[in-house]
């Protein structure tokens, strides 16, 4: 199986480790499907590397976990995953869109359990994470503690890989932040910490 990717170097190295079957090929992030007749699928890590999807009829996987399919107004074939930093490694994936047997035959191929989502903002664990990302900030902002023993909290008070802020740093406190002024919109408890706030301005 020939899958295409359009995919920055931690993106990459996470897709490439899935299967030692897949022939994986690096597309630059104005590549053509055209070019690529033989892929079984396409993976766009790279917002910016966004195309017009009805020039191909091949399943498309797209990394947008603020935007929606609805939103982006994308044909059929093409599903939503999360790209971020760390959600790629995991054995699960949360898919938002159309999932039919040539979904679920890539994802086969890649090891991957698949659930299927809604199409909203944030799918599932990342809107979570940014509701943890976000408290984090608000304690950080009541002064409540520091950001080392915040993070030292909730990793052994929860076993989470990662603190809070460790969280934030790796994913983009920008995608954090856009995520959650995303979610502002359907639902108050989403409005941004003042300390984030004040840590994006900064």
């Amino acid at each position: 199986m020939k899958l295409v990717a359009v995919a920055d170097d931690e993106q990459w190295n996470a897709l490439i480790a899935t299967s030692t079957s897949i022939q994986w090929i690096r597309a630059a992030e104005n590549f053509s499907f055209n070019h690529h007749t033989g892929a079984a699928a396409f993976f766009i890590m790279q917002p910016d590397a966004l195309h017009n999807y009805t020039n191909t009829s091949k399943p498309v996987f797209i990394n947008s976990v603020i935007d929606t399919l609805a939103a982006l107004n994308t044909p059929p074939q093409v599903v939503r995953i999360n790209g971020w930093y760390g959600f790629l490694q995991r054995p699960v994936w949360e898919i938002a869109g159309t999932v039919d047997d040539n979904i679920k035959k890539i994802a086969a191929q890649l090891n991957k359990k698949i659930i299927v989502v809604k199409d909203e903002p944030g799918l599932v664990a990342a809107k979570i994470i940014a509701m943890i990302i976000n408290e984090a900030y608000f304690a950080l902002g009541d002064e409540v503690s520091t950001k080392d023993e915040i993070d030292i909290a909730m990793k052994l008070g929860t076993n989470y890989p990662y603190g809070p802020f460790e969280w934030a740093g790796k994913i983009g406190i920008k995608n954090i932040f856009a995520l959650l002024q995303k979610l502002t919109l359907q639902d108050k408890r989403y409005q941004p910490a003042p300390a984030l706030v004040n840590t994006i301005q900064n």
